[in-house]
This record gives C-alpha cells, structure tokens and sequence, in this order.
C-alpha cells in the first residue's frame, strides 16, 4: 500500500502503522492533520538481511513531504533509519529530548561505523538504484544538525495548529511519551504515543509517568500479558549463579546491548554487591560503544537515580584488554556488547570459554529465534558460531528481569488512569501473542475500542 495521498486539509486525522505493527522493530506510524503530516519514531527493522534492507529502504511515502518527526528514544529500533529518510528527501526538524538527541549522535554512528566496516566490499548491500550504501557518517551529520532538543513537559508549538509535549517514560535516559495536540475545525484532537514505556521501581532510571488520555493512544506491548521476576527472586538467582561459578573456579559472562542495558545489569550487580547478596568480586565492561553511552549519561547524570560509588568497574579500552582479563585466572564478572550474541564484543569471550565447564553465561535480554543465544538456552549440545561448531560445555543460565519495558502490572498502574477520557487504543512494538494479551487486559479496565493493527493500517480520529 503507498502513502503517497495528495495532503487533504479535510479529511479527519489519521495515523497509518507504518512499523512495529505486529512486531517489536522499526517502530515508525505516518500521522497526516490536515495539510501537516508528521512521523512518529522513525526506526530500523531487524530481521533477515536482504528483507530488512529492502524494508528500511523503501518508506512507502515520500520522505520530503514530511514536515517533522518526533522521536520517543535513542533505540535503533525507534531512531536507527533517520538517515535513511534524510537521505531519499527529508529536510524537516526533527524533535526529542536533549538527551536522546545526544545519545541518537552515538548510535547513529556506531550505525555508520557498522555500514563501512562490514559492508565496503560487498556490492550485494548498495541499492540498486543509487549504488549506495544504506546510510554513512555524511548522512548522520546532516540529521544532527536537524535535532531540536526539548525538555520534559514543555510544550513545544510545531506550527500554528500543532503543539507537542514529551513525557517521561521511563524506559531509558531521555525516553519520552509524545503527546501531539492539533486543533482543526474548530477542534482540538489529541494523540498520545507511548514509545517504550519503562518500569517501576528499578535502579537506575526514573520511573515512568502516568500515561495521560487522549483521542487516540498508540501503546506499546513488549511485555503484554508477562510479569517480570521480582527484585528478590532475581538477586537471589543471580547469587546461586555466581556462587556456584566461583566454586567451580570459573568466570561469569553476562551479554547486554550497550544502551539501557549494560547499566541497568551495571547498577544491578553493584547494588547487590552494596546489600551483600552477591561476593565482591572484580566487574570489567567489554564495550566500547557502551563506555561512550556512559559519557552522555554523566552528563545527564541528575536525570538518572543516584548510583552504588562504593562498587567500581572497570572499562576494557581494547580486545588485548578484553582478552587479558577473558584469559587469566582472575574470577570476575565480564559484561560484554552483544545481548544476543550475534555480534559484539562477548562472541570472543565465548570462543574462549565455550567449551569451559567451569564458566557461566548469563543472558538477561531477549534471545530471537535461531539467535546464537537462543543456540545456547536450547538443549543441544553444540552451537554454531560464525559457520563453527563449538561444545557447549559452559553453564548457561537466564535470568529474567533485566528489561526496562513495562510489564502486565506496569500496564495497569501507568494506563488505569487514562481509561475515561481515551476513545481508542492501538497496540504496537509486541509479538501478536503479546499484544493480544495486552489488549484483553486493557478491555478488561474498561477500555473500548482496542486493537492490534495489521502493518500499513489506517486509523482515523
């Protein structure tokens, strides 16, 4: 289905679910208002490499017809193909907070960096109509320099008919709800977007806002119908697993992607240390790009919740330290880029202690099918990495509650009070299992009309 409608002052609102619709990548909804339309997030797909390419290419409207895109968070999941839009057209503002407009620089370019590194010699990535790579290190300059930072709950007047507001979502540093309000008509129409909601009572980042009632709500719906482990059921797990390693003589290795989750496994594993649940023993962080992260995360550290000083780790600076602290007899805890093992910096810790019985890995994130960590929680004996059979001889354990989404008790708290003045829900960023768990919950508060759209739906306000 193409987007490509003549602007129309008069026909009502609309909103066409143009990713994350019945999926949990390329997050990305069409708003047309009158003669303004506007994109919501803007993210990349995940999945195979020739359909995601084909995917993240082609938008199905014209990127410069755009007027501006709002952005809920730094994820490349919500953020990753801005360069592809400004590439094939777009020339418009592009609005977020201030710290997600810091941390999009740095995912951007480690995009970037991703696009030359492994994709230089290979004809096979260029588009065909172009001869093009996807996007590059031009390509991200030119979206920086079209961020505006805006603070929480500022509202923000995007042209004579529209203003928008962000609200925290506690999700990570700088995530934020959008709130859209546009008068047409002698009307005031509202939209809300929740982008990745967070949870409560985590280390580390703030908890996140109730979400406020609207004309439409679009939600999303990781975790619907799931419960996270308890603080306590997860310290007590993680305690058993270290314990036990250290026992053996063994080291632990824990896979996390570098923004959000690395230092949500960081303040974890240090307050847990500070409370005495887990031995003190040496933390070492394999990430580079992670230790960039950090850097804007002291900037905005009166954002984030106090952290656990007493508890230090050390950064590695190279893969000789990596492999250094991955080799010698030193029992440690090495969280490393890569949370699902498909790339980053663990793949090397695993090639050396795959076949160490004496090791742990812990995965705390997601693992997709047919995944390297999905090979490692299946029962098999053997898991292939890089086209090689390695034994699986490490212990591998999975502790749940790592996540920053909300959960099906997150839900009920962050949306009850929204369910009055809402006329309609719809759900995107989930699995269809998930979302329709999400969707007989919230029916079940009292919501009305809510559904999961198909991709390229259309609703109208």
């Amino acid at each position: 289905m193409s987007l490509q409608a003549v602007r129309d002052s008069k026909k009502p609102p609309q909103v066409t679910f143009c990713g994350a619709a019945q999926a949990v990548s390329g997050s990305m909804h069409f708003l047309e208002f009158g003669e303004h339309r506007f994109l919501l997030d803007c993210g990349l797909v995940r999945g195979r490499r020739e359909d995601s390419r084909r995917r993240n290419w082609n938008f199905g409207f014209d990127p410069s017809t755009i007027d501006a895109v709002f952005l809920s968070h730094a994820h490349v999941d919500h953020c990753g193909n801005l360069p592809n839009l400004v590439r094939q057209g777009f020339c418009g503002p592009i609005y977020c907070t201030p710290a997600t407009r810091d941390l999009i620089e740095v995912m951007l370019k480690d995009s970037a960096r991703i696009n030359q590194n492994e994709n230089v010699m290979r004809a096979d990535v260029r588009d065909p109509r172009h001869g093009q790579f996807p996007f590059d290190y031009e390509d991200v300059d030119r979206v920086m320099a079209m961020c505006s930072g805006v603070n929480y709950r500022e509202p923000t007047a995007i042209n004579p008919d529209v203003q928008i507001r962000f609200i925290d979502a506690g999700h990570i540093l700088g995530s934020a709800m959008i709130e859209f309000k546009g008068r047409m008509d002698g009307r005031v129409y509202s939209i809300v977007f929740t982008g990745d909601l967070g949870r409560r009572g985590v280390p580390y980042v703030a908890e996140p806002s109730l979400v406020p009632a609207a004309d439409l709500i679009i939600c999303e719906g990781t975790y619907g119908g799931k419960t996270h482990d308890s603080l306590g059921a997860m310290s007590a797990k993680m305690a058993t697993i270290v314990t036990s390693t250290l026992e053996r003589g063994g080291k632990v290795f824990i896979p996390a992607f570098s923004l959000g989750r690395t230092h949500l496994v960081l303040s974890y594993l240090r307050l847990w240390m500070a409370e005495g649940l887990l031995p003190r023993i040496p933390i070492y962080v394999d990430s580079p790009l992670a230790q960039k992260i950090d850097q804007v995360f002291l900037k905005y550290k009166d954002d984030l919740l106090p952290e656990i000083t007493e508890i230090q780790c050390e950064w590695l600076q190279s893969e000789d330290d990596a492999r250094q602290k991955s080799t010698q007899r030193e029992q440690c805890i090495i969280v490393a880029s890569g949370g699902m093992c498909e790339g980053g910096r663990i793949v090397q810790h695993l090639k050396y202690h795959i076949d160490d019985p004496r090791s742990t890995i812990v995965l705390v994130s997601y693992q997709a099918p047919d995944s390297i960590g999905a090979q490692l929680l299946s029962p098999g004996p053997t898991v292939r990495i890089h086209g090689k059979l390695w034994n699986k001889w490490i212990d591998v354990a999975e502790v749940r509650g790592f996540s920053g989404h909300a959960d099906e008790n997150d839900f009920e708290w962050l949306l009850q009070g929204a369910v009055a003045g809402t006329s309609r829900v719809r759900l995107v960023h989930g699995e269809p299992g998930s979302l329709l768990a999400l969707e007989k919950q919230l029916r079940q508060m009292g919501f009305q009309d809510v559904r999961a759209p198909n991709p390229r739906e259309t609703v109208a306000l």
